[in-house]
């Protein structure tokens, strides 16, 4: 690989983890949010919807919405040039010993990724989609009631276990994804290794039952 090439892919692995980083800033806020669905009914829809308001009236969190979608389109866009990349390069040797060195989801990274590629499309459709053009009905208070719309979607057992499969794909994505994004950024020193591990572990962790407990706590608490 030529000069020119490797800086090519240096500054493609550096926009990829920058964008995977505020990714998974946004995970934790985005998870703080949804936890106000495991209150009680009531409780839950009437916080639910007034936080929901309270994001799409925020002119600061629009600006964050837009540097979101952004850091989606860059981030899929760079794995699948970086991945296509190294698909020729390792096509160039016989002897690839990835399957001996790395973990199984180290070397599934597109598959992972095209799956919760395909759970954003599905949860865009059913939840921003619907709450930015859909009809949605109001509540009580006058907001908008994406309250009744995500209880309905997890009310259907078969989207339930697409969902929670969505979350272990983005699990075991975030388990390497932190871990890489840290030497692509330089700071996987070996003096910081061992809580860089221990912190990206257990942030891949909570966010994926974070997430994964909310769709089957609506499902046994309200399935009808």
């Amino acid at each position: 690989m030529d000069q020119k090439g490797t800086l090519s892919t240096l500054m493609r692995k550096t926009l990829m983890a920058l964008t995977g980083l505020f990714l998974c800033f946004f995970l934790v806020i985005h998870l703080l949010g949804n936890l106000q669905l495991l209150l009680p009914a009531e409780q839950a829809k009437e916080s639910f919807n007034s936080y929901s308001q309270l994001l799409s009236g925020n002119i600061f969190i629009k600006v964050i919405s837009y540097v979101l979608y952004a850091s989606i389109v860059i981030h899929c866009l760079d794995a699948l040039l970086i991945t296509l990349k190294n698909k020729r390069v390792a096509g160039k040797y016989l002897h690839d010993q990835r399957r001996i060195s790395s973990k199984w989801y180290s070397r599934n990274m597109g598959i992972l990724g095209t799956l919760i590629l395909i759970f954003l499309v599905f949860h865009f459709k059913d939840f921003w989609y619907q709450y930015k053009f859909g009809g949605l009905p109001v509540d009580e208070y006058g907001h908008k009631d994406l309250y009744t719309i995500v209880v309905g979607v997890y009310r259907d057992w078969w989207y339930v276990l697409f969902y929670v499969l969505a979350m272990f794909a983005l699990g075991f994505h975030l388990l390497h994804g932190f871990f890489s994004a840290a030497r692509s950024l330089g700071v996987y020193h070996p003096r910081y290794v061992r809580w860089i591990r221990v912190f990206g572990t257990w942030y891949s962790y909570i966010i994926t039952f974070g997430f994964a407990i909310i769709p089957i706590y609506i499902y046994l608490t309200q399935h009808t």
